[in-house]
């Protein structure tokens, strides 16, 4: 019969067995979840890396231009006086276009030149060539010296007349058609101001048909009157610049038509 002392041995014999068991396959497990992980790790360091591509930001809108501004405006500006102060613009630029070139034409001609070639066809063929010479030199200057040259027979005195009298011929030539850039200097504004009462009178208007002040309707008008007071104030800058360049030019050579009658006069007496 097996005693209790060997019952207890073959119970701790079992028990130990058992345990051997249990942790060779706990370390098994252990091993291969550490080889999977190692693996797994090795797996992740060959694959290539993928580099990150930045958010490209929404492409801002480009700001429309100047010209595309100054469209805008005129538009909501309105076609009626907004057109009206746009055709004073034009022709305030066509008069004054045509002056400068006319006034340039005139200065081309210098004095001293003009001069020295006179007292020479003076001494050489006389009053006859230096008449010719005036007809064929250009300017106002020239042509104030042929009048005086006509008239070289009656005296000096007849000749101070002549140039004077036809100097004031030429000045007026020099300023035709300042009046009607000055008269559009005048009228651009005030057609600006007209569009701003206008649109004054319509923002009212929308006032009292609604029965109530709502800055929507006011709006529209106060709009449409300041654009044409900006425009016609513009118009009036852009042509009173040209007008001033226009008799700055004109007195310059004003100046030069007295000082080479002057000459003319000197060099008649003289001879």
């Amino acid at each position: 019969m097996i005693t209790m002392t060997n019952r207890f041995l073959i119970l701790i014999s079992l028990l130990c067995i058992s345990f051997n068991i249990t942790y060779s396959q706990s370390e098994t497990i252990n091993d291969t979840a550490i080889t999977e992980t190692i693996d797994t790790m090795m797996m992740e360091e060959k694959a290539p890396v993928k580099e990150e591509v930045p958010l490209q930001e929404p492409a801002t809108a480009s700001s429309p231009s100047f010209h595309q501004i100054i469209k805008t405006k005129f538009i909501e500006g309105g076609a009626g006086f907004m057109g009206i102060v746009l055709l004073t613009l034009i022709l305030g630029l066509a008069l004054c276009i045509e002056r400068i070139i006319y006034l340039h034409a005139a200065g081309s001609t210098s004095n001293e030149e003009l001069l020295n070639a006179i007292g020479s066809a003076l001494k050489k063929g006389g009053v006859e060539e230096a008449k010719e010479l005036c007809r064929n030199t250009s300017g106002p200057i020239a042509s104030i010296f042929y009048q005086g040259l006509e008239r070289s027979n009656k005296g000096i005195e007849a000749v101070e007349k002549s140039i004077v009298s036809y100097g004031s011929v030429q000045m007026g030539l020099l300023e035709r058609g300042t009046t009607w850039i000055s008269l559009f200097i005048a009228l651009a504004p005030m057609l600006g101001f007209m569009g701003t009462v206008i649109g004054m009178i319509g923002a009212f208007d929308a006032i009292e048909a609604a029965g109530d002040i709502s800055p929507s309707l006011v709006a529209g008008g106060i709009k449409v009157a300041l654009l044409t007071t900006v425009f016609g104030l513009i118009v009036a800058i852009i042509l009173q610049i040209f007008y001033n360049y226009i008799i700055s030019k004109i007195d310059d050579i004003v100046n030069k038509m007295e000082d080479a009658s002057i000459a003319l006069v000197d060099m008649l007496a003289k001879k």
